[in-house]
């Protein structure tokens, strides 16, 4: 077959299967294409409608009774803690849920002295859901007569009466060292030794108290014998090598040195203790 009679072939197949619609030039006209898109006067009425009747609920529900708080439910923490943190957030009670400055009641419940970190959630139609991280109580900062309650990450928690002899470790601080509650212990030996406490885990029941002095980590233990740890650095490890070689201890020993986990000392002769002097071991 001839070049020019199967070109033919081909172009008459091509205009048979070709679309019959073309669009006209008004109809690829850019206001054309948008009006097919564009709502209508109703829709759009409908739209504003459903908005205004929005905006109104949330206005009526923030500025009255509807979804106002009543209860404030607090979770993660001990009943002594929840109680600090309702009676922070006990103003917001009969305000409403709707609108509340979250970040107003998170700012509160972290400046508790008791509390690490906090989180916040609605529960329609009344209750306002606390969920706190509270602080871990590691030590008793000792400073004279006075003492104070602080937590592993070196903040003072609260001011201890005379009558309140909690059992755990003991950290002496110069009288001269200012305390506050809800700050950090400002003696940089001191917030030490309570970090090193609640590093130590189970092993911390058997601290007496604790000392950080010159670089030089040391647990008093309530047996009478010095732990000396050295440094501040792995103290899960030597916590858990001295509570294997406290077993294995010779009768008469006096203190025993972990600071090289991998090569523990003992010794029955006198070490010269860290521990600064006071009258009393409260």
């Amino acid at each position: 077959m001839p070049a020019r009679a199967r070109l033919a072939r081909s172009i008459a197949r091509a205009e048979t299967f070709a679309p019959s619609w073309r669009p006209s030039r008004s109809e690829l006209h850019p206001r054309a294409w948008l009006a097919r898109f564009s709502p209508t006067r109703r829709s759009l009425a409908v739209g504003c409608s459903l908005t205004a009747v929005a905006l109104g609920g949330y206005l009526i529900a923030r500025e009255t009774s509807l979804f106002s708080i009543d209860q404030i439910q607090v979770r993660g923490g001990s009943h002594s803690v929840a109680a600090q943190v309702r009676q922070s957030l006990a103003s917001l009670v009969g305000k409403p849920l709707v609108g509340l400055d979250g970040s107003a009641v998170l700012q509160k419940v972290d400046a508790l002295p008791t509390v690490v970190t906090a989180s916040y959630d609605r529960d329609f139609p009344h209750t306002l859901r606390i969920t706190v991280v509270p602080e871990r109580a590691a030590a008793v900062l000792r400073r004279g007569p006075d003492s104070w309650l602080v937590s592993t990450r070196g903040r003072v928690m609260e001011h201890l009466t005379s009558t309140a002899v909690p059992r755990l470790p003991r950290i002496w601080i110069s009288t001269r060292t200012p305390v506050r509650t809800g700050a950090e212990v400002t003696a940089a030996g001191a917030a030490t030794a309570a970090h090193a406490i609640g590093l130590a885990g189970a092993f911390a029941a058997r601290v007496d108290s604790a000392s950080y002095t010159d670089g030089s980590l040391v647990f008093h233990l309530r047996s009478g014998l010095e732990l000396l740890l050295g440094d501040a650095g792995d103290i899960k490890l030597k916590a858990a090598v001295a509570s294997r070689v406290l077993a294995l201890l010779p009768l008469g020993s006096t203190f025993v040195d972990v600071s090289i986990p991998g090569r523990p000392v003992s010794s029955t002769g006198s070490q010269p203790s860290l521990q600064p002097a006071s009258s009393s071991r409260g």
